[in-house]
Formats: C-alpha cells, structure tokens, sequence
C-alpha cells in the first residue's frame, strides 16, 4: 500500500509574522506580568467540578489572594460537542458557594476563536503548521505491537501540503516542533524538561473538524491574559510542554507553573474513579456546608487539621505565603510529572 504520507523536501525554518494588533495584545499581556501576581482557574463545562478541580480552585484561589494578585476564571468551552447543558451555570455556582470569587467577569474561549485562528493563520503563513491526514486508526498501526503510540512519529512532516479536502476529509493541523529541549519553570518542583523530537513531538492545533486544539488556545490566553503563575493538576504536566513551545514560537516566555498533586487517600493510594469523581453533590449528600467543605479540601494537603471548619477567607487569614509554599513543594512533582509520595 502507498505510503499517503510519504517524505518530500523538508521546508526551510519557519518565519512568524503576526498582525500589529495582536503584537500589541500580546505585548500588553506579557508586561502585565510585572504588575504583579496573576492566575486562572481554567475548567470546562463538560460536567460538575469533582473533588481534584474543586481542591485545585481552592489553592489557585488562596495563592492570588495570599500574593495580593488577581485570580482570574476561565471558561474552557471550545469542545463544544463536549460541553453539557448547564454545566457552567454548576461550575460558577459551586465556586460562589464555597465563596471562591473571582476577579472580573469569567472569560469564555468560544468568544475568542477570532483571536486563536488570527494566530493560526500566522503560524500557518510562517511555515510553523503542516497538514496531517494520519487517522487514530493509522497511527493505531504504526505503533503496534509496541503498545499505544505517545508521541507522533512525523509521518505526513514532510508530505506535500495540501490543505483542502480529500476523499471529503480535511486534514488536522500539527505544529512542526523545532529540534531541542523544552524547559519551563516549576515552582514546586524541578524545573521542567523534555527532549521535544522524543518526547513530546508534533502537536495538532487544530483539528480535522475545525476546532482550535486546547494548547494553541491556551498558550495564547496565557500570553495575552497576562498570567503570571499557572496552578494546575498534576495530570496536565505534560502538556506543558507543547504549549511552552507554541508561546516561544510566538516570541515570548511562558509562565511560571505549579503542578499539583492528584487526590489520594491516606495511604498514599490514588482515588478511584468514581472517587475522585465525587463533586460538591456527594459532600452535600453527606451533610457538609461549606466550611465543611473547605475544611476536608485543606486538611487533603495538611493545610489544616482533619474535621476543621472554616470558610475559604479564614482559611486565607490563618495562612502565609510561605506556609502555602512550603505545603505545595512538599506534595510537589518531580520531573517527570509524578507524585513524590
């Protein structure tokens, strides 16, 4: 069978040119950077906030209040096929209660396609994207019987470009990886740092459907939001790394990251499923408030003792910088993005 990827001339190193006003968004994000601590807290409306994304709210919270910055709320909506009725009403409703406010009105991606796609085009005219018509089926085959394929081989990197249909299909959208390593910040932990060819490789940032891919959209919210310090679960470590590339591709620096760790019980056991998956329902189920709430949330990470009741503010009061620091660095990553337990 003919190889439908097959290689062609390699294309010569890419060069971004941006439109002005998105320089100028960028360039204004970035520097607001300096002014001071800024974060986010960044869910989908696919479903209620679970135990995991109401814990990392809390601590993304308590560190923009304990830094005197800003904490900002971002709706990951994009996926629209995903998204479910009345799911961001739960979302903000649920943060409300456990009196977890935000900074401004929430933000919601599907309101800044016009943006993502400018980018796109840009990176698209700069030689920075390449079409790719691999199927999860093909690549299904490729990697067998070494077992599920982690990183994209490069198959379609030097096909000839054609980015219309064929046979009624268009092709997803991959970002062409330059060759070295990828480092970023971690506050916690060690420093991030991943071979890019090896181990994280070329990277879809739009789909075969049209949809913006989740690391262009928020390598550029990062950028032009003006986040300073990115606090998120332990499980979107390796996605550091293509969106840490994609903002060096636009000509800027990323954030500082904190990864956090997943919930485990006190044994050291990563929760089950339908565990972690308990939300503010199964709390409520079993009779707690919201200081009940927050207080099994600190007491997760020795914040507080087990059974203290408090509210979000007072448990930002009883704390310090250092004291919140010191907590998150002791149930920290390590380099490879896993759990030091």
């Amino acid at each position: 069978m003919e190889d439908p990827c097959a290689d062609v001339t390699e294309p010569s190193e890419p060069s971004l040119l941006l439109p002005d006003h998105v320089v100028l968004l960028l360039e204004a994000g970035v520097a607001r950077r300096a002014r001071g601590y800024r974060g986010r807290f960044a869910p989908s409306p696919t479903g209620a906030l679970h135990r995991g994304n109401l814990r990392t709210a809390l601590l993304g919270w308590l560190e923009a209040r304990l830094q005197g910055g800003e904490w900002l709320l971002r709706i990951d909506d994009l996926d629209t096929p995903r998204n479910r009725p009345g799911a961001e009403e739960g979302l903000l409703a649920d943060l409300r209660w456990l009196g977890l406010l935000w900074d401004g009105p929430p933000l919601r991606q599907t309101r800044r396609r016009g943006l993502y796609a400018t980018v796109l085009s840009a990176l698209r005219r700069g030689g920075a994207l390449y079409p790719c018509r691999c199927s999860r089926r093909m690549l299904a085959d490729i990697s067998a019987p070494h077992g599920p394929l982690s990183v994209y081989p490069g198959s379609c990197r030097r096909a000839p470009r054609q980015w219309g249909r064929d046979q009624g299909r268009l092709p997803s959208w991959r970002f062409r990886l330059p060759p070295g390593v990828i480092q970023w910040e971690e506050r916690f932990a060690a420093p991030g740092r991943l071979d890019g060819p090896a181990q994280v490789g070329d990277t879809v940032l739009r789909r075969a459907d049209g949809v913006i891919a989740y690391h262009l959209a928020t390598a550029v919210d990062e950028l032009a939001l003006g986040i300073s310090n990115v606090l998120r679960g332990q499980d979107l470590w390796l996605s550091t790394a293509p969106q840490v590339a994609v903002m060096a591709a636009l000509g800027w620096t990323p954030p500082a990251y904190g990864h956090v760790p997943l919930w485990h019980d006190g044994a050291g056991h990563r929760l089950s499923k339908r565990e972690a998956a308990e939300g503010l329902a199964a709390y409520r189920a079993r009779g707690l408030d919201a200081p009940a709430v927050i207080g099994e949330l600190a007491a997760s990470l020795a914040l507080v003792p087990p059974g203290s009741r408090l509210s979000a503010d007072e448990l930002r009061q009883s704390l310090s910088p250092g004291d919140l620091e010191r907590c998150l660095r002791a149930y920290g990553v390590d380099g490879a993005g896993g759990a030091r337990f």
